[in-house]
């Protein structure tokens, strides 16, 4: 996975343990790893982009994105695939060179038409099945920080982000 330029994040049940929870007045709760969330900013730091495309429609992912750096946040798609060849046309990348990391069947036509594809261990069997990976995590568990670990150690980058924490801490 040392070519990924993009990484394309389904965000409920990826990013998310998948659940939605609601107060007395309405208000919609997701809880997202920190974890997950450190790979991220890192990933970023590292010239990795992300998009985020979910088709569901919350300030709180906007929210999230926004405090971790990405500056891709498609929200409210019903076609996700269709959105990442439009992505993918603006900002000059090959196919071979994305990730797209889902859960459900809404995310099947975009794991095949991207080159790499990834998911939680507790993704659905057709999604696991057509994945590349398969963390050991659970969506909003740290299945994220496993797969984009992993990207970052295939191109070369985890062991400077360890030295760069380590001389931060001297």
């Amino acid at each position: 996975m040392k070519n990924i330029k993009l990484i394309c994040l389904d965000v409920d049940g990826t990013m998310t343990d998948g659940q939605i929870y609601y107060d007395s007045l309405g208000n919609e709760l997701k809880s997202f790893n920190v974890k997950d969330g450190m790979v991220i900013s890192q990933a970023i730091s590292m010239g990795i982009e992300f998009a985020v495309i979910t088709g569901r429609t919350s300030n709180i992912v906007s929210n999230r994105a926004n405090e971790l750096g990405i500056k891709m946040v498609y929200q409210g798609i019903k076609n996700k695939k269709k959105l990442i060849k439009s992505v993918l046309n603006e900002k000059q990348y090959d196919v071979e060179e994305v990730l797209f990391i889902g859960d459900d069947i809404n995310d099947l036509s975009s794991m095949n038409y991207c080159r790499y594809s990834a998911c939680p261990a507790d993704a659905c069997q057709e999604v696991k099945s057509i994945a590349d990976m398969v963390s050991s995590h659970k969506g909003g568990k740290g299945a994220i920080r496993e797969i984009v670990e992993k990207v970052l150690r295939d191109k070369g980058k985890w062991n400077i982000i360890i030295k760069n924490f380590e001389f931060k801490a001297q």
